[in-house]
């Protein structure tokens, strides 16, 4: 334990299996190989660059967090910043004179070792009252020192070779600051804002590569009060919503985290979230997603070579434990894995009924795509309607976002099994909507985020 409250630490417990999943998104993919070319533009989310970078890389040295919170008098804010700090690893061979020289790889009996940039955790935690945040609020600076170090590499008996690994110095600034907002209600509006602040100035030619070592990477933000809670931002109670409308968040989205129901603790993430996110409890490995993408990863990774797998052992001990985890799968849990639909849970308590046939909209003669109509603004839209896409706020899917504005075509009404609706559309101007069209891959869209135009 780390000194938080009791509270804040079951929150912050709840909230850290989300967490870790954000701290490892993209770490490493399938085939789980360095030499695999998606495994070499890694570091996609979260990264926190060096000020003087900012100009020629086109990333960020900040990111910024702002949400509504109700703390309570005598309150206290518990902050846990986490990211990871890219570890350079290089590989030598052990020579004939006693010395070592670099390699691009070197295969031993269980594993292929190659360069990689590891991954190291790293938190930040405070605990400050609220009302020393208010005014101009609290900075804390950190530094995380540069260090090195070696590891030998032994078969047989002798030394064949060595692992080097490297650090780089990383300065961070952590702000926080509470402004209380007018209003019958005591809410506070909270900003919390992360930077790089390392004085490192990039050589000519320097890029992204070096620029790694010396940045923050998948930074996100734990935050919880022992007493009061936070508002959500997606769906806050009406009379604060003017308040979390004007939140400015950049670069990370604030949704309440830990135990259902409850709004103790919030996870600033630099991925979008829903609010109370969890994992899929069928999820048995920390690098996989949910369900069927696990099966379809475990079936895959199983089907790895012999020497991929090696290879795949001495990329990381993360990757490493993802083969693990493949092969020592029994058939049972592998079969698990296939298909939950959590949305029926509350219809069915639970699971389907054995005395209840399942739906086969293939085989319902009462639904028909094609035909099929349903009613948007007093007209009738179904195959072949021209509707104006308008993506509600609640969907979180930024590629449907993208489309806000667009026209499309409808190709189907397509029922669910829990009585919503959707549109399968085709977006007009898409060049490719004829090769989608003939492979029936589609967008869809509930008919409240369309508006219905005249017939193509």
């Amino acid at each position: 334990m780390n000194g938080f409250p009791e509270g804040i630490e079951r929150g912050f417990a709840a909230a850290r299996q989300i967490a870790d999943a954000v701290l490892l998104e993209g770490y490493v993919l399938y085939p789980y190989r360095a030499s695999a070319a998606k495994n070499r533009l890694r570091w996609q989310f979260g990264v926190l660059v060096p000020p003087e970078y900012t100009a020629q890389g086109g990333e960020h040295s900040h990111q910024r967090t702002e949400c509504v919170m109700e703390s309570q008098r005598d309150d206290r804010l518990a902050v846990e910043l986490r990211f990871l700090r890219v570890q350079r690893r290089t590989v030598e061979q052990a020579t004939e004179g006693g010395g070592f020289e670099p390699v691009e790889q070197l295969e031993l009996a269980d594993r292929v070792l190659a360069e990689w940039d590891e991954g190291v955790e790293e938190r930040i935690e405070l605990l400050l009252p609220v009302e020393e945040l208010t005014g101009e609020g609290v900075q804390h600076g950190f530094r995380l020192p540069g260090v090195g170090g070696t590891e030998l590499l032994h078969e047989h008996g002798s030394a064949v070779g060595r692992l080097v690994r490297r650090r780089e110095q990383v300065d961070g600034l952590l702000r926080l600051r509470v402004e209380e907002l007018p209003g019958p209600y005591r809410a506070q509006r909270l900003t919390a804002e992360v930077e790089n602040v390392s004085d490192w100035t990039p050589g000519l030619g320097a890029g992204r590569e070096e620029a790694l070592p010396r940045s923050l990477v998948s930074t996100h933000l734990l935050l919880g009060l022992e007493h009061g809670r936070f508002l959500s931002v997606a769906d806050p109670p009406e009379w604060a919503r003017p308040a979390v409308e004007r939140c400015r968040n950049e670069r990370t989205w604030p949704v309440p985290a830990g135990p259902e129901g409850g709004n103790q603790v919030v996870l600033s993430s630099p991925i979008i979230l829903e609010d109370h996110p969890r994992i899929a409890p069928e999820s048995l490995g920390a690098l996989y997603d949910a369900t069927e993408i696990d099966e379809i990863l475990a079936l895959r990774t199983a089907a790895l070579t012999d020497r991929e797998k090696r290879e795949a052992r001495g990329t990381d001990d993360r990757a490493g434990a993802v083969i693990d985890l493949a092969e020592s799968m029994p058939p049972e849990v592998l079969e698990r894995l296939h298909g939950a639909i959590r949305g029926l849970r509350e219809i069915t308590g639970g699971g389907p009924d054995p005395e209840q046939p399942w739906w086969d909209p293939g085989n319902d003669p009462e639904v028909d795509p094609e035909r099929d109509r349903v009613l948007v603004d007093g007209r009738q839209v179904g195959a072949g309607s021209r509707v104006l896409l308008r993506p509600g706020r609640r969907r979180t899917d930024a590629q449907d976002l993208f489309l806000d504005g667009r026209t499309a075509v409808v190709e189907a009404v397509l029922h669910d099994l829990d009585g919503s609706v959707h549109l399968a559309v085709t977006v007009e101007d898409d060049p490719g909507a004829d090769l989608w069209r003939a492979q029936g891959r589609f967008r869809y869209f509930q008919p409240d985020e369309v508006t219905p135009l005249e017939e193509a």
